[in-house]
């Protein structure tokens, strides 16, 4: 599973900000910043991960 964890972030960051803009929540900074924070953390881990492959 953690082989996994980058792309599980990525796609989590891209539900957030699917289910903010269908709800109307493009207004609420803070949903926004996350979604964006998921997709580049899991972007860096998962690039990471793959660097450390063992």
């Amino acid at each position: 599973m953690v082989k996994y964890l980058g792309i599980l972030l990525i796609v989590i960051g891209a539900v957030v900000l699917l289910v903010s803009y269908f709800k109307e929540w493009v207004d609420y900074n803070w949903v926004q910043f996350t979604g964006l924070a998921l997709i580049i953390v899991g972007l860096v881990v998962h690039i990471l991960l793959q660097k450390y492959k063992k």
